[in-house]
């Protein structure tokens, strides 16, 4: 699987999202930026981005995927913070 499949089916199930995805494969690593994630606990952010990609886990074609899910005002912040600190 490459890393644009999964930035494309992240895309199309989380509303209005927006994903960085990086990997080598099987394992991959996505930061996924949406308002769908206002008020909804780091546990079902992370479900809401699972179910994109389910059924290539189930299948074995993506074997590991860590997340991190942010709401725009929440990357933001952690972006200033890059910048200012970097």
């Amino acid at each position: 699987m490459e890393s644009a499949t999964v930035k494309e089916r992240i895309e199309a199930t989380v509303p209005d999202s927006e994903a960085e995805v990086t990997g080598d494969g099987s394992h991959f690593e996505a930061v996924v930026v949406s308002p769908a994630f206002e008020g909804v606990s780091k546990v079902k952010r992370q479900q809401m981005v699972y179910k994109a990609v389910n059924e290539a886990i189930t299948s074995g074609e993506l074997h590991a995927l860590t997340i991190q899910a942010h709401t725009p005002d929440e990357w933001e912040r952690a972006r200033k913070l890059r910048v200012t600190s970097g």
